[in-house]
């Protein structure tokens, strides 16, 4: 069976079959392969009853909030005005990738998302001021990533609703590493420019006055963002309800800055509807997969496998996160979620560990996919607003970043509390 999944899945995504049809198509070769009863006679209502989950309406809401914000020109205000904090140190504008990436993470919940909004308001000011492409469009792609880690994460979302854990205690779960990544980016960025201050482009120290002024512009999403997050932790709301409030929070945003037209509205719609069928038939699709896993015994064959090898928990650890490095670099990163969620999850509770702090160290280890190729959808992003130039130097450019990641993946196995600090703390 586990042959059958491997060979199945890679050999099916290369056909280029989109990946919720390759779900459902490995599901039904598991019933009729592997499985006594006939599963897909169950497949009705399992459509309907994963669909029908109030959680999943988060999903449109906080990719509505996103198109809104991107598509109202609030990038560019949010980028301009990083640009006056963070242009002194040495990396200059690249760190200004990182900070607007950082921003924007805390409103959208998607990766691809913040890549491209950072992407298409950086890329003209890197070639006019002479920064090294390669390094200035990893920083974009390395910092697109936290879209998935910093709260509200679609990511996040998911998980919690395939492993029935906590939406809100794994929001909170991913604050701190997902902030700690990107202070990390920017060190990383730092001491690279400090070896080679050639790469980092001219540094640039604006007057206070001006400083201050631009802080205005980022007072609305700091203030969204703080309602959004702060209604789900102290229980005032959902994180469906709060993604409602987000949206209307983000219209009202732009509708003060000028940025709403029907037009506008329109593309936004239009945007999320793409973008959140394409998330729910692989949502379906992983439900149903899920569902002849578990009829058909993989869980109980894979467990009584890996007790027999006698493996201590760190190492089985070790290994896990192994096989998601590897699968990274030829699975699309929701896909690869919504796959190995059923079938490792449940061996990773059974060693003992927390299922909330094992998704942020998913969460990382999918980050890391996004930037590795030949599949990761950040450097296609990122290449695409450049308009010039080598795909080799967008991948080039994210090697210190992937290296920041994977300290951060050790630093997680070493030290849980990361993670688990502020969940616990706020019960």
């Amino acid at each position: 069976m586990i042959g059958y999944l491997t060979f199945g899945l890679l050999g099916l995504l290369g056909l280029s079959i989109p990946v919720g049809i390759v779900l459902f198509l490995l599901g039904f070769g598991i019933d009729a392969f592997f499985s006594p009863f006939p599963l897909t006679k169950g497949l009705g209502n399992l459509v309907w009853s994963t669909s029908d989950n109030a959680t999943l309406i988060a999903i449109p809401f906080f990719v509505l909030l996103g198109e809104v914000l991107v598509r109202s020109g609030l990038a560019t205000r949010t980028y301009a005005a990083l640009d006056r904090w963070v242009s002194w140190m040495p990396g200059g504008l690249v760190h200004a990738n990182i900070a607007t990436a950082t921003m924007f993470s805390a409103t959208s919940g998607s990766s691809v998302a913040t890549a491209a909004t950072v992407a298409t308001v950086a890329m003209p000011q890197a070639e006019k001021l002479g920064y090294d492409p390669k390094l200035f469009s990893g920083a974009i792609a390395a910092g697109g990533t936290l879209g998935i880690m910093i709260p509200p994460s679609i990511n996040l979302i998911v998980y919690g609703f395939l492993t029935q854990t906590s939406i809100p205690r794994l929001f909170l779960a991913g604050l701190v590493p997902g902030i700690a990544l990107a202070l990390g980016f920017i060190l990383v960025t730092a001491l690279i420019c400090m070896a080679r201050p050639s790469l980092g482009g001219p540094r640039r120290v604006f007057p206070l006055a001006e400083m201050l002024r631009a802080l205005t512009e980022l007072i609305p999403i700091i203030l969204l963002f703080t309602i959004i997050i702060g209604s789900i932790y102290k229980g005032w709301a959902t994180p469906t309800e709060a993604a409602a409030v987000g949206v209307a929070g983000a219209i009202a945003i732009a509708a003060m800055f000028g940025g709403v037209s029907l037009s506008m509205m329109a593309e936004a719609i239009v945007g999320t509807v793409k973008i959140t069928s394409m998330i729910m038939l692989v949502v379906i699709g992983a439900s149903f997969l899920n569902f002849t896993l578990a009829s058909a015994g993989i869980g109980r064959e894979l467990q009584d496998f890996l007790n027999g090898l006698g493996l201590s928990p760190l190492s089985f650890m070790l290994v896990i996160v192994l096989v998601y490095i590897v699968l990274g670099f030829f699975i699309e990163t929701l896909s690869l979620m919504v796959v190995t969620i059923p079938i490792i999850v449940p061996l990773v509770v059974q060693q003992g560990y927390d299922p909330i702090w094992f998704g942020i160290l998913m969460i990382v280890l999918i980050e890391m996919a996004l930037i590795t190729p030949p599949v990761g959808l950040n450097l296609y992003v990122v290449q695409g607003a450049r308009k010039s130039g080598k795909m080799s130097e967008v991948m080039l450019g994210t090697l210190p970043y992937i290296g920041a990641m994977l300290l951060m993946v050790a630093a997680l196995i070493a030290f849980p509390q990361i993670a688990l600090f502020l969940p616990d703390a706020l019960q």
